[in-house]
């Protein structure tokens, strides 16, 4: 009887030790499927974070570069414009010291220099005008981009259609001069390469701000091509809509126009 139960108790032990041996095995497989999940997970959280800093960079870069062009096309403007204007007129001004002028000498040379600080004050004024529209700085961003719209339309060889079905109200100067530049950005591309005639621009409100949508019938491109996408104009675009804390979506069709749409909080 006793020899009986001894090797049954011994069959139990076993069984015993198989399952905790069994349990432990498993419990070791889970801890390292659940230690290289983890891993696997947060090396693409890295990633992922890499690549968002890489795109921040790229973009502050882009921001850089527009930042130095607007400079050097400023400078340009000083220098072959207003600079070369004020040296005429000190010329013009030191020839009214010459001796003997007569009448009508003298009056020519007045009216060259009053003609030309007309044209110094008027490319001063543009100038300015293209750092920061006075309406936009006084009167906010729906007036600055009408005055923008109707510029465009003043030349009859595009129509640009503006309505805005949203409230600017309450939205930071700074970020008001982003969606601005962006608007200003997207005509200019618009009218000089994509040669449209006609556009649309609409604001309007949404459950999480403002979206706008931006329309031209002109000859489109490739969003596929790398060379559209790292054109310093979308680029520039992208940077502005970054600093806006939104989202840029492009739809273009070779010969068929281009539409592009961009949210952002109106906080």
């Amino acid at each position: 009887m006793e020899s009986n139960v001894l090797p049954e108790s011994n069959e139990a032990g076993i069984i015993i030790i198989y399952v905790i041996f069994l349990m432990l095995f498993m419990g070791i497989v889970l801890l390292l499927f659940f230690y290289f999940s983890k891993k696997k997970i947060v090396q693409k959280e890295l990633e992922k974070k890499d690549l968002e800093l890489d795109y921040q960079k790229e973009l502050l870069q882009t921001t850089l570069l527009v930042q130095e062009e607007e400079r050097q096309r400023i400078a340009r403007d000083l220098h072959d414009d207003i600079s070369s204007k004020l040296n005429i007129v000190s010329l013009n001004s030191h020839l009214l010291t010459t001796p003997d002028l007569n009448e009508k000498e003298v009056t020519e040379i007045t009216d060259n220099i009053i003609n030309l600080v007309g044209k110094a004050l008027e490319n001063s004024r543009k100038i300015a005008h293209d750092l920061l529209p006075p309406v936009l700085e006084k009167f906010g961003l729906n007036a600055g981009l009408e005055e923008l719209c109707y510029e465009y339309n003043s030349n009859k060889i595009t129509t640009v259609d503006y309505e805005n079905r949203a409230s600017f109200e309450g939205i930071e100067p700074n970020k008001q001069l982003h969606i601005f530049r962006i608007v200003q950005e997207l005509i200019n591309n618009s009218v000089r390469h994509g040669k449209a005639s006609k556009i649309s621009v609409l604001f309007k409100e949404t459950n999480n701000g403002i979206r706008c949508d931006y329309i031209d019938n002109g000859k489109g491109f490739d969003t596929e091509d790398i060379k559209n996408k790292k054109g310093l104009g979308m680029k520039n675009i992208e940077s502005r809509v970054f600093f806006l804390n939104g989202s840029l979506t492009i739809d273009s069709v070779i010969n068929k126009g281009t539409h592009i749409s961009f949210n952002f909080s109106n906080l």
